[in-house]
């Protein structure tokens, strides 16, 4: 296995400087963001332009992965591909053909994405849907020897009343999603706040893990109390539940020795890409540097031996 970073976290720095601290930090590997550069939306990294990406681009990305010891797990656009809008949905999927162009010819066989919702539909309807919308995007990215991994986050934010906006958030439809041709990018952050065991969950779907993510969750069992496992329902606000919140490995409820000891187990010799969306470690780019490093200090014990 290979300590790897994903680069979102850093959208104002350089992915050369990025490449420079990592490699000088203990990382061996990154997962490179590529939203799509758009005004007003400064919190998305766009560390590969895929839009305008070419041979002469893949080399400057690989020459500067080798310069400081690195190799590319993955490139990272976890974006909704069943979105209400059909306008937005057709672009999420243009946007996706063009990471997995760029996959190809940086000889990643990745692409880090979402299932989605249309939180318009039920969760049957979705399913359907998503039968229907998504093999397309399978075969387009097995006739370039690339293959789409899906990171198992609710991504409740993007639903008015903080359900699921994301059908690959449970077990229970993990083999419904593989069954189409995708690929789980396991984070067991996601399943420790769920109530779901994330190492018996891991176990079930070694065998369909290609990537992996690193975060962890720190979890308030007595305001769950108060506001129950979908989080505060009056003032409501994106993304803050009022019981838990994400954490840099190490200063939340996963246990990393026995995540790591399952994926060693099963076989898995891939990434541990570390996805810091620490409040704490967050601000501006040292407190992130600096949570990065907490999180190789947890990581590399168990992943580097």
């Amino acid at each position: 296995m290979k300590l790897g970073l994903l680069t979102a976290c850093l959208p104002g720095e350089s992915l050369e400087d990025i490449a420079g601290w990592a490699g000088a930090h203990g990382y061996t590997a990154l997962e490179v963001a590529a939203w799509p550069d758009r005004p007003g939306r400064d919190w998305e990294a766009s560390h590969l332009d895929v839009e305008s990406f070419g041979p002469a681009d893949a080399d400057r990305v690989r020459s500067i992965l080798d310069r400081n010891g690195l190799t590319l797990s993955a490139v990272a656009y976890y974006e909704n591909n069943l979105h209400e809008d059909l306008a937005v949905r057709e672009a999420t999927h243009e946007h996706l053909r063009r990471c997995i162009d760029a996959a190809q010819l940086l000889g990643v066989g990745l692409v880090g994405t979402f299932v989605g919702r249309d939180i318009s539909l039920t969760v049957a309807e979705n399913l359907r849907l998503a039968d229907k919308v998504l093999p397309p995007l399978v075969e387009y990215a097995a006739a370039r020897d690339v293959r789409l991994v899906i990171e198992n986050c609710p991504m409740e934010g993007w639903h008015p009343d903080g359900y699921p906006a994301n059908l690959a958030y449970s077990p229970e439809l993990w083999r419904w999603m593989t069954d189409l041709g995708l690929w789980l990018n396991y984070d067991p952050s996601h399943l420790v706040w769920l109530g779901i065991d994330p190492v018996v969950a891991l176990e079930a779907f070694a065998d369909r893990v290609l990537h992996v993510q690193a975060k962890d969750v720190e979890v308030h069992a007595e305001h769950r109390n108060h506001y129950g496992v979908f989080g505060r329902v009056v003032d409501r606000q994106p993304w803050a539940s009022g019981w838990w919140r994400y954490r840099i490995p190490g200063l939340g409820e996963v246990d990393w020795r026995r995540v790591v000891d399952t994926l060693f187990q099963s076989g898995y010799d891939g990434v541990v890409s570390v996805e810091h969306e620490d409040p704490v470690w967050s601000g501006d780019p040292e407190r992130v540097y600096r949570g990065l490093a907490i999180a190789e200090r947890t990581l590399a014990p168990h992943v580097n031996v």
